[in-house]
């Protein structure tokens, strides 16, 4: 499987899942690692797969994304600039109002607690943001 000929049928996990393997060096193995906490964070996330071959983790909107390029690994938060950053995880992405990013490169280790923390920051403002557009009018 390439990056532009993602597999009929396939359920997200799956493209993942292939993603990771087609990969076959550090890249999928950081990915595959990254997946794991992501899981490990929110139990309840939603795999997607979109434009064209980004793995996408979603929870009541976009949580973050996987992209991967020659010398990093990239996860991308769709509302990072609202997130506290307490740890100083996000390094890419931060001259934007709305996204922020985490490079990883080969052979950097993981803060594995402080970016479960982020990932569920994330999903804390997607929910309190989708509570408030379902929420009729006479409750705010």
């Amino acid at each position: 499987m390439t990056k532009s000929e993602p597999l009929k049928g396939e359920s997200p996990s799956r493209l993942i899942d292939a993603r990771i393997k087609e990969l076959g060096d550090w890249r999928g193995e950081m990915l595959g690692r990254l997946r794991g906490l992501i899981k490990e964070a929110d139990p309840e996330v939603v795999e997607e797969w979109k434009w064209r071959g980004v793995p996408v983790w979603s929870h009541d909107g976009i949580i973050c994304t996987g992209e991967t390029y020659k010398n990093a690994v990239k996860m991308t938060f769709a509302k990072g600039a609202a997130l506290e950053d307490p740890a100083g995880l996000f390094n890419a992405s931060l001259e934007g109002n709305t996204r922020r990013a985490i490079d990883f490169h080969q052979g950097e280790a993981i803060d594995a607690e402080a970016l479960k923390a982020l990932i569920r920051a994330a999903v804390t403002l997607n929910k309190s943001k989708t509570r408030r557009r379902a929420a009729p009018t006479s409750w705010r």
